[in-house]
């Protein structure tokens, strides 16, 4: 109920009265999530205050009061009188209390550690402090008292009283913590004396620090040094001078929070900077006056700070651990201590950049007898996952093979005769070969999609030791690649014995349908249902050569069925085409018509389009000029009714199970260097594809046009109440199985303007519900990059489906601010952060997703058969228009 005259009830007052809320309100705000356009609402609930509308301290001020309501109400014997050293503390709370109660009580909390930020955050604000005002919080045997309760040492409030708490407002307090937590939990620790961080401060910094653009281009052992020293500086006063011209530098600032202005003298503002700017570097590494004034824009700004002093020896320490190989007088070779895992320095070495030569011989020479210890290399590992971006695989294979064949000339002062060969020497690089050939194929397990590729190589070792009559270390290579997990070189070394390869028919969208006619699968993952018809419909992975077949309409509506490989050109697309026409194929053009009438035309290099075309758009081909009056086919338009009454009888938890193993087999088939070639442009690989890759994330805008598709069509007020109960508890059930793609799909359809401004569909969904949606809409929020998702996914255990689109933000991150030629060298730091990144996919489905203990389902094949087979409108206008049909924007 609203607020009634000007009566207060008990738990707003001291609130200011012009911030409470006396009529239901509906608003709506639109976040970038990396190119998603997410929507997201407040439902009609009905309160008598909001804390959406309070400015930043009265916000904290009213959580404080919320948070000391509930533990008084649910938890009253954490607030009490306390005595240590004869000494009386009245009506105070213990810290590691309140970490347990916080954790207890809000499900968005997932480790002690985010617990102390979000008790943090009230501290700052000084809602609580220590009794003391000795110490920040922490997760002690400390004591803490609410300010409310602050009146004195030896006695407490007078009149004090109860409050009531309102259950659901707390747990709005709770959301509104966990998304400031990170921030104060992060300030908390950069205040600390470098000396006095502890390991997990350090980790938790690095782990910030790698998302900081200003710092992109550094290594990572630069990034963790730098977690040890950078510190935390905070100014007020839009107009305060930070930097004047002319001064010492003393300090390198990177922007966390606010702007500044760039100012020169006789020039005026040259220049504004923003969040993870930089500014003061310059001056530091020339040891020159500041070149330019810095003054704050913004009331209140925060800033990371690297002291001069600091800087200096970091820069020392790089340099120090650092070993430069050169050539001709040319750098050829940039290696970098290891660290141990105690921190102190190692006498091995790594790759930091070098030319792709001398890394191949870097791996033989000196990595391929190593094996996992303390001081653990990953170059090797890395260098298999992403040496596709400076060189081929055909390269690597002659570089192999030119080391093989290489003889080593004896030293006449230890061999004998100059002139003469060292036959054990020689030996040993065939040796070196094989290992490396076979640590090649442990290293990159079947999805990375290179297999085919590697069979030539594989024969010509083959030949070469039988040639060279060293039958034993045949005999260990055979047994090698025989026992590698493998399986499709294992096919690939018996494809005589095969078939000839399976078609795939494309309908309509490019995800869908795309099974194997035969039963032989890629890689086993046992699912629930073992049946044939489950095995029929398992997916295989998309090649280059895969064949299918698919639909080109021309301008008449008519179409013609085309049967080439995945990886063909629009060229010859238009070739086959254009027959039809009556045109030359240069005078064909081929593009995609959207469901929105939209043309998408390719060019003629184009490759593996087929699996770029969006859920309901279609491909035509058309003469030059031809193009501008065509409109979308009318089937285009999706379906014209909902499937609420398939989706009642079906089980949530089953269409969640389903969805998963589905989303598992489109991610399961992605090829790992998909991801490096979309990420680095799949044009710069002539003959590659990401098709796979495109699948997998074309599945996740089907799932969120499927939410809004169902809803939109469907006219009953109840119904469409009923099918928000049912996605939101689809989506909890995809959170339980770990299914990230599904689940976002899912909320940010339910986010999405066309269901958000349904207000009187909102109005009727149950409060738990509501409770709920807002809980996962909490995970949207992309402050501090991501931050809350990350949190929330960061324990994890395999298999699991990550969300895909943030991880390819995080690769285009990497990609973007760092070159990958550096002074004619490979910066393999680059390398190894891309090769970060697929390490954690790697991890992700490194088990097979199996659902244990689920009851037996009777209409599982229906369920199986509609969730591969989603029916959508893909269209935002059309979606819109159903929504305002539905119910009308109020007057």
């Amino acid at each position: 109920m609203g607020v009634q005259g000007d009566k207060i009830p008990g738990d707003l007052a001291g609130v200011p009265t012009p911030l409470l809320r006396k009529t239901t309100v509906n608003y709506y705000g639109v976040v970038d999530f990396h190119d998603i356009e997410i929507r997201r609402v407040v439902k009609c609930v009905e309160r008598t205050s909001s804390i959406d509308y309070f400015n930043l301290s009265d916000k904290i001020a009213f959580i404080g009061q919320q948070i000391r309501a509930g533990l008084l109400t649910n938890f009253p014997g954490v607030i009490a009188d306390r005595q240590i050293s004869l000494r009386t503390y009245r009506r105070c709370c213990i810290g590691s209390q309140l970490v347990d109660w916080i954790i207890q009580e809000c499900n968005l909390v997932h480790s002690r550690q985010q617990g102390v930020g979000m008790w943090q955050v009230l501290l700052e604000e000084g809602v609580l402090k220590h009794v003391c005002n000795e110490y920040n919080f922490e997760d002690k045997n400390l004591f803490y008292r609410f300010r409310e309760d602050d009146c004195g040492s030896e006695q407490g409030p007078p009149g004090a009283s109860v409050p009531l708490a309102d259950s659901v407002l707390l747990q709005e307090c709770f959301t509104t913590l966990a998304k400031m937590g990170p921030d104060a939990l992060m300030r908390l620790m950069l205040r600390k004396p470098p000396k006095e961080r502890t390991a997990e401060d350090l980790d938790y910094i690095y782990e910030e620090l790698l998302h900081i653009k200003a710092l992109s281009h550094l290594s990572n052992s630069v990034k963790r040094e730098l977690a040890s020293c950078i510190q935390f500086e905070s100014q007020e006063g839009s107009g305060t001078v930070l930097i004047k011209q002319g001064d010492e530098g003393k300090s390198w600032y990177i922007i966390l929070k606010g702007s500044v202005n760039v100012t020169i003298f006789g020039k005026g503002v040259v220049g504004q900077l923003h969040e993870g700017d930089d500014f003061g570097k310059l001056a530091l590494v020339n040891d020159a006056p500041r070149a330019a004034s810095i003054i704050l824009r913004d009331e209140r700004c925060h800033f990371l700070r690297v002291d001069k002093e600091d800087f200096n020896r970091i820069l020392r320490d790089v340099e120090a651990k650092t070993e430069r190989l050169k050539e001709n007088g040319k750098d050829v070779l940039v290696l970098e201590k290891l660290s141990r895992s105690d921190g102190s320095q190692s006498n091995k070495y790594t790759i930091m950049a070098g030319t792709p030569e001398k890394m191949v011989e870097y791996i033989l020479d000196s990595c391929v007898d190593c094996r996992d210890d303390d001081e653990h290399d990953y170059f090797m590992e890395d260098f298999f996952m992403t040496f596709n971006v400076f060189m081929t695989v055909d390269r690597l294979c002659t570089l192999l093979m030119s080391y093989y064949n290489e003889t080593v000339k004896t030293d006449d002062r230890y061999h004998g005769e100059e002139g003469g060969f060292d036959l054990k020497a020689t030996e040993q690089k065939k040796i070196r070969v094989v290992r490396t050939v076979l640590r090649w194929v442990e290293l990159i397990p079947q999805k990375m999609g290179e297999e085919s590729e590697l069979m030539p190589l594989i024969g010509k070792l083959r030949s070469a030791l039988h040639s060279d009559g060293m039958l034993s270390l045949l005999a260990q290579f055979e047994r090698g690649l025989e026992n590698s997990d493998n399986l499709l070189l294992h096919k690939n070394t018996s494809r005589k014995k095969e078939g000839p390869s399976s078609m795939l028919w494309i309908e309509h969208s490019p995800h869908l349908a795309r099974m194997s006619s035969s039963s032989r699968q890629r890689i086993s993952r046992p699912t629930i249902d073992d049946s044939e018809e489950s095995k029929s419909l398992k997916r295989e992975p998309l090649c280059p050569n895969t064949d299918v077949k698919f639909k080109v309409y021309y301008p008449d509506r008519s179409y013609c069925t085309l049967k080439l490989g995945l990886g063909s050109s629009v060229s010859e697309i238009a070739k086959e085409a254009s027959e039809k026409l009556a045109v030359n194929p240069e005078d064909c053009v081929i593009f995609e018509m959207k469901s929105t009438g939209e043309k998408v035309i390719f060019k003629e290099s184009d490759t593996c389009i087929i699996t770029t075309i969006s859920h309901n758009g279609r491909l035509f081909a058309a003469p030059k000029g031809g193009i501008e009056k065509l409109k979308p086919l009318q089937e285009q338009e999706g379906p014209n009714s909902s499937s609420f009454n398939d989706l009642e009888i079906m089980s949530s938890r089953e269409i969640a199970l389903q969805m998963t193993l589905y989303d598992f087999e489109l991610f399961n088939c992605v090829f790992e260097s998909e991801f490096v070639f979309s990420v680095f442009k799949k044009h710069h690989f002539p003959g590659k594809i990401v098709g796979n890759l495109d699948c997998f994330l074309a599945r996740f805008n089907e799932v969120q046009h499927w939410v809004i598709s169902e809803i939109c069509l469907t006219p009953l007020l109840s119904k469409r109440v009923h099918l928000l109960r049912k996605f939101i508890k689809i989506a909890q059930h995809c959170r339980d199985f770990q299914n990230m793609m599904a689940f976002f799909g899912i909320i940010m359809g339910l986010s999405n303007i066309a269901i958000s401004r349904l207000s009187q569909t909102w109005e009727k969904l149950p409060s738990k519900f509501k409770k709920l949606f807002k809980e996962f809409e909490t995970l949207l929020d992309p402050t501090r990059n991501h931050r809350t998702y990350r949190l929330a996914v960061s324990k994890q255990e395999s298999p699991f489906i990550p969300f895909m689109p943030l991880l390819m933000k995080d690769m285009t991150f990497i990609f973007e601010g760092n070159k990958t030629i550096i002074d004619g060298l490979i910066n393999f730091e680059k390398m190894h952060m891309i090769a970060n990144t697929i390490r954690y996919i790697r991890c992700a489905r490194k088990e097979n997703f199996v659902g244990d203990n689920l009851p037996l389902v009777k209409n599982r094949a229906d369920i199986r058969h509609y969730v591969r087979n989603l029916h959508v409108i893909d269209n935002q206008r059309t979606l819109s228009q159903l929504s305002h049909r539905l119910e009308k924007r109020p007057e």
